[in-house]
């Protein structure tokens, strides 16, 4: 399957892949081994990829259950509200203090606290406090799954998909999967949807998909918003419902999902499924440039070139250009352009291009 087509301005292919976040890559991927777990906030999630508009049509593919992911787990305990000794493991974890998180997680976990078992795990699985050891977090993280942590069956399906911490056993990780999602944890009920897409763990079934997809979004959850929104532009597994899909993709852009940024943007470009709002298009096709969308990059420099929606700056627009191409996102027209453009505005283009690449 592939993720949607977009209509452009002009006749520019756009190509889409999907992102993701936590674990596996959104719906045009299989879930493959998961890499090392993000530590929590305070360290902001990083973010990637693309889709956007231009002065030229352009198109997205939708899902398709043959592309390989990089699953990335993250699992993060949430602050039990009635106990204040649980409060202090969770509140030195928030503060990076992870070698007490860890001391103060032991002692109630002995005393035998689901959440401190959970939270042991994690430690143990991404080395926070503590030397990494898979076998010890997937120990923990099974004495609070059998305990009813619906975090701990994630981790836990996780680790199991990978082969980390024991051998690999998919049929239980999609069990552990499935009882993490009854039980409400929205990137289990994503990644599940992701293997019923694929095809492969799991029977391919979109529908299923879809529905799991609408858990997790309804859940708050951006990687399954912009997921959900790509069904609903293609009409994959639910009705075909331009408004909704851009509902969705708003809200997984106000939560800063890039790939929905620059999908949203294409919607407001277009006023497809919304009303047309090119400038508000463009301010968040350089917001996405700026948070490294090489597609969004190379979009804007077309609207800026042709002072579509914008006004024209051909220096800016082949300052992006330039950056795009740098990231692989090259473009054979606005290269001609380029080489036609006065030598003195090239060089205003190349050392912007530069100054930008060089503060990176």
């Amino acid at each position: 399957m592939k993720l949607p087509c977009i209509t452009m301005l002009a006749t520019l292919l756009l190509t889409v892949p999907a992102a993701a976040q936590l674990q596996i890559t959104p719906p045009a991927t299989i879930p493959s081994p998961p890499a090392e777990k993000q530590k929590p906030k305070p360290p902001p999630p990083a973010k990637k990829k693309e889709a956007a508009p231009a002065p030229k049509p352009s198109a997205s593919p939708k899902p398709a259950p043959s592309s390989k992911p990089t699953p990335t787990p993250t699992v993060i305990p949430a602050p039990p509200t009635d106990n204040s000794s649980a409060d202090l493991v969770y509140g030195a974890y928030q503060r990076g203090q992870y070698k007490t998180a860890f001391d103060l997680a032991t002692a109630r976990a002995q005393g035998g606290d689901p959440k401190a078992m959970t939270m042991l795990g994690e430690l143990y699985s991404n080395a926070m406090g503590i030397r990494r050891d898979y076998a010890k977090a997937a120990e923990w993280y099974k004495r609070a799954a059998d305990a009813g942590d619906r975090e701990a069956m994630f981790a836990l399906a996780m680790l199991r998909i990978s082969g980390r911490g024991g051998s690999v056993d998919k049929n239980e990780a999609v069990k552990l999967m499935a009882s993490a999602a009854k039980l409400g944890e929205p990137k289990a009920a994503y990644n599940l949807a992701l293997l019923y897409l694929d095809g492969q763990t799991l029977p391919q079934d979109v529908r299923r998909s879809a529905e799991l997809l609408r858990q997790a979004a309804d859940a708050g959850l951006p990687e399954a918003q912009y997921a959900l929104a790509t069904f609903y532009k293609e009409g994959t597994g639910v009705p075909k419902d331009p408004e909704r899909a851009v509902r969705l993709l708003q809200a997984a852009s106000l939560a800063d999902n890039v790939d929905a940024e620059v999908e949203y943007a294409i919607a407001m470009f277009n006023g497809t499924g919304t009303p047309k709002n090119q400038p508000a298009a463009v301010a968040l096709l350089r917001k996405a440039s700026r948070q490294g969308s090489a597609i969004a990059q190379n979009r804007l420099a077309w609207v800026l070139i042709n002072g579509v929606g914008t006004p024209m700056d051909k220096v800016e627009g082949f300052k992006w250009h330039l950056v795009a191409k740098t990231a692989g996102k090259g473009d054979p027209e606005l290269d001609k352009q380029f080489s036609d453009l006065p030598a003195e505005e090239r060089a205003k283009a190349e050392a912007a291009a530069k100054k930008w690449l060089g503060s990176k």
